[in-house]
């Protein structure tokens, strides 16, 4: 599906994400020794969320034909390590002449969008250590 390379260097923390054609940079605040030269880790995966969701409500107002202007959605991640619990708070904001059936409609497809689903469910993950080309023998 999607394969992102997250490649640090000696700069703390800055951090090069990739694709085969995109490039963003992460990085962390200068109060914890970073650059702030991009987002942080939970900024990108609250910001994740935020794009999926007005993409989603996007492509499902452009194939009924309604009148959406623009969609933001405003996400608030927090982290609770003591309590295991992450939660995701979004304010989500449609502009345009829309009815309230359509309003509704696009705040129920706001939550179905592939970034949330995935969030909702049990996540696996799989680490594979893998041998630098530079010290393998």
């Amino acid at each position: 599906m999607a394969l992102i390379t997250a490649r640090i260097e000696r700069t703390p923390y800055e951090t090069h994400l990739s694709t085969a054609s995109q490039v963003i940079v992460a990085d962390e605040p200068i109060e914890v020794g970073g650059q702030d030269r991009g987002m942080g880790p939970g900024e990108l995966l609250a910001g994740s969320l935020a794009s999926c969701t007005v993409m989603t409500v996007r492509m499902y107002a452009d194939r009924k034909g309604w009148p959406l202007d623009s969609a933001v959605a405003h996400v608030e991640y927090t982290n609770d390590s003591i309590a295991q619990r992450s939660l995701f708070t979004m304010k989500l904001i449609l502009n345009g002449d829309l009815t309230d059936e359509q309003r509704t409609r696009l705040a129920e497809i706001a939550d179905r969008c592939p970034v949330h689903r995935t969030l909702q469910n049990p996540i696996d993950f799989e680490t594979v250590l893998i041998e630098d080309s530079h010290t393998a023998h």
